[in-house]
């Protein structure tokens, strides 16, 4: 940060952009709702620094049994990825890069989400999916035309 600040003539005195930025990350962007980054467990925890330490590894833990237990979910039936979000919310309640994670997969989802909307983007969805069935069609009909109503397990040939 001290070679950006040379770079751009300052001579490392930090602007108040920069002061902002710095404030922003970490107690929050009250016009967009966000909380401020860091620890939310209760003061009384807070104030025993043993205390606080055993809280953030029981959140911890907690996380992660959840994340694997989502990991588990993705190839077997379950909300695979519901429970990893699910434990990266619970690690999020303790640990900033955690905070950081979740905040730029809003970010990314909501991104999409506009994306999504885009008419030409919908225009296109539509015609794919329209392809899609056309193309599955064809091939339901293929199989009547050859087997008639018959189920796979059924075929003679």
């Amino acid at each position: 940060m001290r070679a950006e600040s040379d770079e751009r003539g300052r001579g490392g005195v930090p602007t108040a952009v920069d002061v902002d930025t710095a404030t922003e990350a970490v107690t929050g962007d009250v016009a967009t709702g966000r909380r401020p980054l860091g620890s939310r467990a209760p003061r009384f925890i807070k104030a025993s620094r043993p205390l606080h330490m055993s809280w953030q590894v029981g959140v911890f833990v907690v996380g992660l049994a959840v994340v694997i237990t989502g990991i588990i979910m993705l190839p077997l039936p379950g909300p695979g990825w519901l429970v990893i979000f699910a434990g990266m919310a619970i690690w999020a309640t303790e640990f900033v890069w955690a905070q950081l994670v979740l905040r730029w997969t809003r970010r990314k989802v909501t991104e999409a989400a506009q994306r999504a909307l885009d008419p030409a983007v919908r225009r296109r969805n539509i015609i794919l999916t329209g392809i899609g069935v056309v193309i599955m069609a064809v091939l339901a009909g293929i199989y009547v035309w050859k087997f008639g109503l018959v189920m796979p397990w059924k075929i003679d040939q």
